[in-house]
């Protein structure tokens, strides 16, 4: 073997522990066994933003999921006003998880607010891959329903009382 194939093959295998321990931090993958989150590191791609690039845009339907290792990235609603800055997002944080389980459009945009580095998994590998492991997708389910409740839970402790009018709207969590 050459040394350049080794140095190759190093990079590879750290780039694959790498993913694999960013995996198990994921919500949506820290219940799956091990051999099956092994196919999942793989299938994981790194891709850099520079600052102001877009990851995706709203309405699109990209079908990726992100988990952002580096840098920080603002979520923006378009609005016939303009943009409307929802919130900024920092590093290690995962966006887009529905996006691997079905086609839908982006209802916001998402841009690279400083240079970013993100682990990217497409909605194609991602259902490839669940065609192999069947039995995960009761697990899935479960980890988007927790988030879902957490979120709204998280929203009726700490804002429901400043944002009277979205509480009334309120109930993701019964859906």
């Amino acid at each position: 073997m050459s040394s350049s194939t080794e140095k190759t093959d190093l990079f590879t295998t750290c780039e694959f522990k790498e993913n694999l321990k960013v995996l198990r931090q994921i919500y949506l993958f820290s219940r799956f066994p091990i051999d099956s989150l092994k196919v999942f590191a793989y299938l994981c791609a790194k891709e850099h933003f520079k600052k102001g690039e877009y990851l995706f845009k709203q309405d699109d339907d990209d079908g990726q999921a992100f988990y952002l290792l580096s840098g920080s990235a603002r979520l923006i609603r378009e609005t016939p006003d303009g943009e409307m800055v929802i919130r900024d997002y920092p590093e290690e944080t995962f966006i887009g998880g529905m996006m691997l389980l079905s086609r839908i459009r982006r209802l916001y945009s998402l841009k690279a607010a400083e240079d970013l580095s993100c682990l990217v998994l497409s909605r194609e590998k991602f259902q490839k891959a669940m065609e192999q492991f069947p039995d995960l997708m009761p697990k899935v389910t479960r980890a988007l329903i927790e988030q879902v409740f957490a979120w709204e839970e998280h929203f009726l402790v700490h804002r429901a009382d400043t944002y009277e009018e979205c509480i009334q709207k309120g109930g993701l969590s019964l859906i």
